[in-house]
């Protein structure tokens, strides 16, 4: 069966995503209409194709168990000078992304892996490109604003051809958002929020 390049990811829903994909390429940043706009919860990650099943399984255990909680993008960021990104920042849901990424890459589940760099949940605006590029992305998003209820999240592949395509998506096992304001991991410590 070969090997494929996977990622687990929360969409950010419409009309922001297109809104964030076409400002993406407005810059330059020449992959933006292949990668769907997006928090990241599993980096690119190269597995055997046979283990797609078991990985589906293992994120809908992952599902199961979390609950949909407010996100909020607010402002932007960057990576700079350690990585060539700038980011629009989710100012509320970082906690329940962080408890998320832990639990898709668990090590005792099929996607277990090491990142290059600490998590930070973020939206990509910006990656590889001409720093000019970089310095007009990170001061045209500095005010964009966006919030919605993030009820699960999806498994992508990427193509042979560079663009990445959803398989499935995983719908949280909870109906209720969390009200705004206080941390979702102090609400209830046994849950994604």
């Amino acid at each position: 069966m070969g090997t494929v390049t996977i990622g687990v990811s929360i969409a950010v829903p419409e009309p922001h995503g297109s809104l964030l994909q076409e400002r993406r390429a407005g810059f330059g940043d020449a992959a933006a209409h292949g990668i769907p706009t997006h928090v990241t919860l599993l980096p690119p990650t190269e597995v055997d194709a046979a283990a797609l099943p078991a990985i589906e399984a293992h994120l809908l255990e992952v599902a199961g168990v979390g609950r949909p909680f407010p996100m909020k993008l607010s402002g932007t960021g960057t990576f700079r000078p350690l990585s060539p990104v700038v980011f629009v920042q989710v100012a509320e849901g970082a906690e329940a992304c962080t408890w998320l990424q832990k639990q898709v890459r668990d090590a005792s589940g099929p996607v277990a892996r090491e990142l290059q760099f600490p998590y930070h949940p973020h939206v990509t605006v910006a990656h590889g490109i001409e720093d000019e590029a970089m310095d007009r992305a990170y001061e045209a998003l500095s005010d964009y604003r966006a919030e919605w209820p993030c009820t699960g999240f999806a498994l992508y592949e990427q193509g042979a051809d560079g663009v990445w395509r959803k398989l499935r998506e995983f719908t949280f096992g909870g109906p209720v958002v969390p009200p705004q304001g206080g941390a979702p991991a102090e609400r209830n410590s046994t849950s994604a929020c």
